[in-house]
């Protein structure tokens, strides 16, 4: 694909962008990349911490004379007429500026939503890194923004997008899908010579793993030592339910278990691992998202939480020759992984952009549906009154365990999201999941939006 060629209506327009959550680090990301693109014109910025926001432009060699921050629609408009970008706290103002498209990435669903909402109603398209809110109402809001002649579009960049383009690729050449899926976040390093393991920089004592290093003739099996071996660490995380729910609302998929498997494997090893189990894989039925660890040796390429997809081998022929230029192909060539070992985050999501504002079309789905729902199970008994914190880098609520569910196992319940920051108006035993009727969802714009999914 030539890339220059597909949007080369670029060479003639300024796309005029606001982002919010601008002092976010994905944002920052996407700032740099603007900056080196001519035809992007950041119009508008918001993010509740003015000063820092301005301190972050200035690294980025963005003056503050060139910024007015604004508390009012007519400072927005001065602003705006003295050609400069136009910076608030408050996101209502983003609407007394002329805009294409909205970068969504505050990562508060209950504001995300509403911003959404706002930009689609008045005929903006929408561009949403907020994934929790797209887990949540994505369908929505994609139907709305229909409604309004307009493109709501997950982000490049970002690993849903990414693999629901990798999805479509291998859908409209004629692959056969088996599963679909991502690395989780980060990778578990294993230096053999001091018998540790590397995780988010921190180094754990491990012993054994030499043995657990190869499959072997049982696989489950295997896994499940590795997985005991490295019992001490995480597992699994928040985000990644979050982002294969999105997933799935795109492509129709479903998950692979309520849980998902999370096996340590290494990339290799990857097409006889996402198999059915009567070929000697972990999957209970296929068309399924899953998940895996990352494993590697310290001195191995990282999968940089990357997406792959394993396909059915039609012919041995051609794939034993692929499997010849080092290609991941199963040990039966019956199967075969194909992958992108990237997400770079903001730095390729002008692509998602280029695809709403010049050719209205986003480069996720445009007709999502409610095909998974994420939802939230009590790890420990909860009183009513008691509020389902969110927070941390993962998005998690204390003491509550994600699950993806296909959507005909949901009813009821609610979905992860929309349980953040709620306080309870029932009691919730220890391994029930949350339901709609147990939140506080009075003056929730999440709740209002999630009324209106289609069915």
């Amino acid at each position: 694909m030539n890339y220059e060629l597909l949007f080369k209506e670029l060479q003639d327009r300024r796309i005029r962008i606001a982002l919010t959550g601008a002092n976010g680090g994905f944002s920052r990301t996407l700032l740099v990349q603007c900056r080196a693109v001519a035809n992007i014109e950041i119009a508008a910025l918001c993010d509740l911490d003015l000063e820092g926001t301005l301190a972050m432009l200035e690294t980025l060699g963005i003056p503050a004379a060139s910024v007015g921050i604004c508390r009012d629609q007519a400072q927005v408009r001065a602003a705006a007429a003295a050609g400069k970008i136009v910076l608030v706290g408050d996101h209502a103002l983003l609407d007394g500026v002329a805009l294409d498209i909205v970068v969504e990435a505050t990562g508060q669903p209950e504001v995300s939503v509403s911003i959404a909402t706002a930009a689609i109603s008045r005929g903006v398209h929408v561009a949403m890194v907020t994934k929790e809110t797209d887990s949540a109402v994505g369908p929505y809001l994609n139907r709305l923004a229909l409604e309004h002649g307009v493109v709501y579009t997950t982000v490049d960049g970002d690993q849903p997008s990414n693999l629901i383009g990798l999805v479509t690729w291998a859908r409209l050449l004629g692959f056969d899908i088996v599963a679909a899926g991502k690395s989780s976040e980060y990778d578990y390093i294993y230096h053999a010579g001091e018998r540790q393991i590397e995780y988010t920089e921190q180094r754990h004592a491990v012993d054994g793993l030499d043995a657990l290093w190869e499959l072997g003739d049982d696989i489950p099996a295997r896994l499940a030592q590795r997985s005991a071996a490295l019992a001490a660490l995480p597992q699994s995380a928040t985000p990644d339910y979050c982002e294969l729910n999105v997933v799935c609302n795109s492509t129709g998929l479903l998950p692979a278990r309520d849980a998902l498997n999370y096996p340590l494997c290494r990339i290799s090893e990857l097409a006889d691992v996402f198999i059915p189990r009567e070929d000697g894989g972990i999957l209970d039925r296929v068309g399924v998202v899953d998940v895996f660890n990352c494993l590697r040796r310290h001195d191995e390429a990282s999968f940089g939480g990357g997406v792959f997809i394993v396909v059915r081998c039609i012919d041995e022929t051609v794939w034993k020759l692929l499997q010849q230029k080092g290609h991941v192909v199963s040990r039966r060539r019956q199967y075969a992984c194909i992958y992108l070992p990237y997400h770079l985050m903001g730095l390729e999501s002008l692509m998602s952009l280029f695809s709403a504002v010049l050719h209205s079309r986003p480069s996720g789905s445009d007709k999502q549906a409610v095909h998974a729902v994420m939802l939230a199970r009590a790890q420990r008994d909860f009183k009513a009154g008691e509020v389902l914190s969110m927070g941390g880098h993962q998005h998690h609520i204390s003491d509550i365990a994600p699950l993806l569910v296909p959507a005909t196992e949901a009813g009821g319940k609610a979905p992860f999201y929309l349980a953040a920051n709620k306080r309870l108006r029932t009691n919730v035993a220890r391994g029930a999941d949350i339901t709609v009727e147990a939140l506080e969802l009075d003056g929730s714009a999440l709740y209002d939006a999630w009324k209106q999914l289609p069915a």
